[in-house]
């Protein structure tokens, strides 16, 4: 018998903010197997015209994936995009030192531009200011987003591509608090060089959004300092501060795996406290906002990696093979980012096939959904619109690093547009299942669609290539109606999605 219990009540008046698509987005770095041997395989035999897969591109447009960051991550502190335009035939291979592989530079900047378009997505372009600087930035800019007429904008319509491809969002480097990167900078100097080059990439296309490198993550030791000074810098030519988190399960302890979402609630709140507090030290009336840019779960491959030969093209790296754990971890990520929906308006799932992906595919063969790919799709799919304040108890227990954790972790989106009202929900209770009962007071009469559950006896299931199937949702959950509340029992360790018709 379950002692277990919870409810929330949801208004549809308290709304927490709007969601922005983008939040939804993912990320593809020239790393492993995302590019050669992920969404490129000439050698395969189902390939198309330009060398990529198909089954890929099929599964990228069953996410509605909306933006893609592109080219990196660390490899784009030491990438120069020139390398990667024009004809094939005549691209150098280059030493790629943050990930010590050979780049072939088969595919750049203007075929990635035509994988977007087959994928229904949009890219967030990141530029170099590892090596580089605001003079390659212009430069990049012009190739690709001003009609023609000049230098750089003539060069790429002389590659084929008459019309420019106005990209608008763009990061300015990435992780240059990391003495990982290469070209590591200090916040001054980081500041300093992002302020220069927003400068110069907004004075040739004005309409464009610019994100700023953030702390690498939480535990970096110039972590808020490094944010402070940063905005201090570049205030009023940014959009956007980045914010970078991975979380894993080394010590096999998975109360606290499952409640580590907590922390990165935390982590978004230091944040925009930061930010509001440059806002305010400047007397500033913009707000600040962020683009959480690369989150997941990633410590599967940490070990498989130190083994591998450098210099190699696209060998197998952070190829994680995730779990059903992983996928409520997932879940519960997500929730964390449409809780502060107000100010986080751009996230990547980071990353998009082969590495720490949703996706995998073998070379030559089948592409398949991680677990983490259900969640993931769920929230894209059905968590459009404003986002409602969760009014939620619910039991709590302890864990060795976290105290009052919840066992249901909720939000609700009401989509006006369809009429609906998606109700997200993980129940983090390994072993019991917990009645929930949800309080839609302000929206009238409503029937339930669907109750989406993912779930599985084991929370260590995975789905691999002779397993692709293992860990799936079903629309079998019992959520019913009952004296105009929607009453549930979500099953122990599982991902949930009530959704409602108004």
């Amino acid at each position: 018998m379950a002692t277990n219990k919870a409810t929330m009540i949801v208004d549809k008046d308290f709304i927490i903010g709007e969601v922005d698509k983008r939040v939804y987005g993912s990320f593809i770095e020239h790393l492993g197997r995302a590019v050669y041997g992920g969404i490129y395989e000439p050698d395969h035999p189902d390939a198309d015209e330009q060398g990529f897969r198909p089954d890929v591109i099929e599964l990228v447009k069953g996410l509605d994936v909306p933006i893609v960051r592109y080219p990196g991550g660390n490899f784009v502190s030491g990438y120069n995009w020139e390398d990667g335009v024009g004809p094939v035939a005549e691209r150098p291979r280059r030493l790629e030192l943050a990930w010590r592989t050979i780049e072939p530079n088969w595919i750049g900047f203007n075929e990635f531009m035509d994988w977007c378009k087959k994928a229904n997505t949009e890219a967030m372009m990141a530029v170099n200011l590892g090596t580089r600087g605001p003079d390659e930035a212009r430069n990049l800019i012009e190739y690709s987003n001003h009609p023609s007429g000049s230098y750089w904008s003539d060069l790429r319509i002389k590659h084929g591509y008459k019309d420019p491809h106005n990209i608008k969002t763009w990061c300015l480097g990435n992780e240059m608090d990391g003495p990982w990167q290469i070209g590591a900078k200090t916040a001054y100097e980081y500041g300093r060089i992002a302020n220069e080059t927003a400068k110069v990439m907004k004075w040739v296309d004005p309409t464009i959004e610019l994100v700023a490198c953030g702390s690498s993550h939480i535990g970096m030791p110039t972590f808020g300092e490094w944010e402070s000074t940063v905005l201090d810098l570049t205030y009023d030519n940014v959009d956007y501060l980045s914010l970078h988190q991975y979380y894993g399960n080394a010590e096999q302890d998975t109360e606290t795996f499952l409640a580590r979402s907590l922390a990165m609630d935390s982590f978004i709140n230091t944040v925009i406290s930061t930010a509001d507090y440059v806002k305010a030290r400047k007397r500033s009336k913009k707000n600040i906002n962020l683009s959480f840019d690369e989150w997941n779960v990633w410590f599967h491959s940490h070990e498989s990696d130190k083994k591998l030969d450098p210099w190699q093209i696209a060998p197998p790296q952070l190829e994680d093979i995730y779990t059903h754990e992983d996928a409520l971890v997932v879940g519960c990520m997500l929730i964390s980012l449409l809780k502060r929906a107000d100010r986080v308006k751009m996230a990547c799932i980071a990353q998009l096939v082969n590495v720490i992906a949703p996706i995998m595919t073998a070379n030559g063969g089948a592409a398949w959904k991680q677990t983490i790919y259900f969640p993931y799709m769920h929230a894209s799919l059905f968590g459009r619109g404003n986002v409602l304040v969760p009014l939620l108890k619910s039991d709590k227990y302890d864990t060795k690093e976290f105290t009052d954790v919840p066992y249901i972790e909720s939000v609700a989106v009401h989509n006006e547009e369809k009429e609906e009202v998606t109700i997200f929900a993980v129940n983090r209770h390994l072993g019991e299942a917990v009645p929930f009962e949800i309080d839609l007071r302000s929206f009238g009469d409503f029937s339930i669609i669907e109750h989406i559950v993912l779930e599985s006896n084991d929370v260590k299931a995975r789905n691999t290539i002779d397993a692709m199937d293992r860990v799936k949702p079903h629309t079998n959950g019992n959520a019913v109606i009952e004296n105009g509340k929607i009453v549930s029992s979500l099953a122990k360790a599982s991902w949930n999605v009530i959704r409602i018709k108004l």
